[in-house]
């Protein structure tokens, strides 16, 4: 199959346009978007520790613009936790560290991975198992009438849910009093109560009602876990994306190599998305993080009928089942791969995925934020540099950002900050 007619660059392909015009250097992007623009050269030697998402970006923006970039990366491939990979046994593309669906309403974001690979488009349908039996999420319309053997239309589904609320709870402040509030005890403790002490390690009644308010409520049919108006997965994986952003001359990529905070007594400034504890050798406690760890399952034909299964009950040891194959429904594979998922608390050594943003860790995160400032030459960005969850989309967003703020300060001869965004903020 020809990339170029699906709008996917060669390798080596040239993602930028550098002009002099006089004593003016002028760098343009793929998409035609305006770098930098300045009246002498300033050539930095810049370091980006990881080539996840974040690093990649940046690391390609500022080649593109003309500057010497070394990549340091602790595992032996690219991409981060979006790592992607053909099984050598099935053939079937592998999320190597849980299922990524990609979704966005950011269409600058969106332009640009088309230019990377060709993006299918994708529905995640998300099943559970609760009490034996089989829901459609995010809870709807179906998932109402199915629990509750009800055939409401979606003003009467309305109506009833909120009539199932808690109206003594009249500022809820925690997971479990936004849900009875909102969903009541029934819904809660089917779908809600045992899946998050199960991925978080804690009770509902001590985790953030921000967890929860992330979760899609919808009083229809539609079961789109998402409602961005851009979905969708690459047709040759994450990984390939992230290569083409790191395949430039002016990019070094250096695997398997654990970058040092003295490091930066080498290079003009350091972008570090890594976590910002272990950047500062956990110098105020190690932050806490939930990690993920995976147990594989082959078989025949189609294991479970869908990409991902949630297992609701505090009894399943598990949180879910993802089969990878359905991630990629385009492809036929005879054999399948599935991976179940149990989530637990991060030791020194684990892989980090999602911070657990407790008033304790807030205030260790705040220690390392003000340490952070009284350095220079290093910016954190991404979710291990900022201890902030973030989609695929708003990592790339801000890592173009951060790029663009740092060629700024190169052509007002002003200092990098150290976060581009305030970790505190949010």
């Amino acid at each position: 199959m020809d990339q170029k007619q699906h709008g996917v660059p060669h390798a080596g392909e040239r993602w930028s346009r550098i002009a002099v015009v006089g004593n003016t250097v002028v760098a343009v992007d793929f998409e035609g978007e305006l770098l930098i623009r300045r009246s002498q050269v300033a050539k930095q030697r810049v370091a980006v520790v990881g080539a996840g998402f974040s690093g990649a970006v940046i690391a390609h923006r500022l080649a593109a613009a003309g500057q010497s970039i070394v990549v340091f990366e602790a595992r032996q491939h690219p991409a981060g936790n979006c790592h992607t990979a053909r099984d050598a046994v099935t053939g079937i593309m592998l999320h190597a560290y849980g299922p990524h669906i990609f979704h966005t309403d950011d269409e600058t974001v969106w332009k640009f991975v088309n230019r990377l690979d060709d993006f299918v488009p994708y529905v995640n349908r998300v099943k559970a198992i609760s009490r034996d039996r089989v829901y459609s999420l995010p809870i709807n319309l179906l998932t109402i009438n199915q629990f509750f053997g009800r055939t409401l239309a979606p003003a009467e589904a309305r109506e009833f849910v909120a009539s199932l609320g808690d109206h003594a709870i009249h500022t809820p402040c925690s997971f479990e009093e936004w849900a009875l509030r909102f969903i009541g005890r029934e819904l809660y403790e089917a779908f809600f109560e045992g899946y998050t002490l199960k991925q978080w390690g804690i009770h509902p009644s001590l985790l953030p009602a921000s967890i929860i308010k992330r979760l899609p409520l919808s009083f229809d049919y539609n079961d789109n876990y998402y409602r961005h108006r851009y979905q969708g997965i690459p047709r040759h994986g994450y990984t390939t994306i992230v290569e083409r952003l790191l395949d430039a001359q002016n990019i070094e990529l250096r695997l398997g190599t654990q970058a040092a905070p003295g490091i930066a007594t080498e290079f003009d400034h350091v972008f570090c998305s890594g976590s910002i504890d272990a950047w500062y050798d956990y110098a105020y406690g190690p932050l806490e993080y939930r990690t993920l760890d995976f147990e594989r399952l082959d078989a025949e034909g189609d294991y479970q009928g869908c990409a991902v299964m949630n297992y609701c009950d505090a009894s399943v040891p598990w949180t879910r089942i993802s089969e990878h194959k359905h991630f990629a429904p385009w492809e036929s594979h005879a054999m399948t791969v599935c991976f179940r998922e149990y989530s637990r608390r991060r030791e020194r050594g684990d892989i980090p995925y999602y911070p657990v943003r407790l008033v304790h860790e807030r205030a260790a995160l705040q220690r390392y934020v003000a340490h952070a400032r009284q350095q220079e030459r290093v910016t954190f960005v991404g979710r291990l540099g900022t201890y902030r969850y973030l989609d695929m989309d708003v990592t790339i967003r801000e890592a173009m950002d951060a790029a663009q703020r740092f060629l700024d300060c190169l052509e007002r001869s002003a200092k990098m900050p150290a976060f581009n965004i305030d970790p505190m903020a949010s």
